[in-house]
């Protein structure tokens, strides 16, 4: 339906609505009257208002951009950074570690190298004092040939 049309149908209506009113008005003309005015009065404000209103000159408003690359460039930055920290803490941990662990294998080692050589000296200081040691020393030995003789 075209504009034509509804302008058409409004003013068919409105002419009914002018009989209404018509009849209305033999009824009590004041108070149509001042509703008529009223009406009008609040058409032509709302008319002048809305004139204004459009024919006032505009501004342009500047709405601020919020530019985001700066404080993605610092994060992306700092994150980076960060991993990088972190990557050589780990490092280093790891390397602590590993020396912590090479230290107690080395220390294992010479414990067990010490008890190796503490072994070893114990049965060479057995084997000296078998050889070395006789039952009667030899300034004793006529004494104790007697006393064997003696015991038989």
């Amino acid at each position: 339906m075209s504009i034509w049309e509804k302008r058409k149908e409004l003013s068919d209506d409105s002419l009914e609505v002018s009989d209404d009113r018509a009849q209305s008005e033999a009824q009590d003309p004041i108070v149509d009257r001042n509703l008529d005015e009223a009406l009008r009065n609040f058409k032509l404000s709302v008319d002048a208002w809305s004139e204004a209103a459009y024919s006032a000159p505009r501004q342009a408003q500047f709405v601020p951009r919020h530019n985001w690359r700066p404080a993605a460039g610092w994060a992306l930055g700092c994150a980076l950074v960060a991993s990088s920290v972190s990557g050589v803490v780990y490092q280093r941990h790891e390397q602590q570690l590993k020396a912590k662990q090479d230290l107690a294998k080395l220390v294992e080692q010479q414990k067990q190298a010490a008890d190796l050589q503490a072994a070893s000296e114990e049965d060479l200081l057995a084997s000296v004092d078998s050889d070395v040691s006789r039952q009667v020393p030899s300034a004793m030995e006529p004494l104790a040939q007697m006393a064997e003789d003696d015991s038989k």
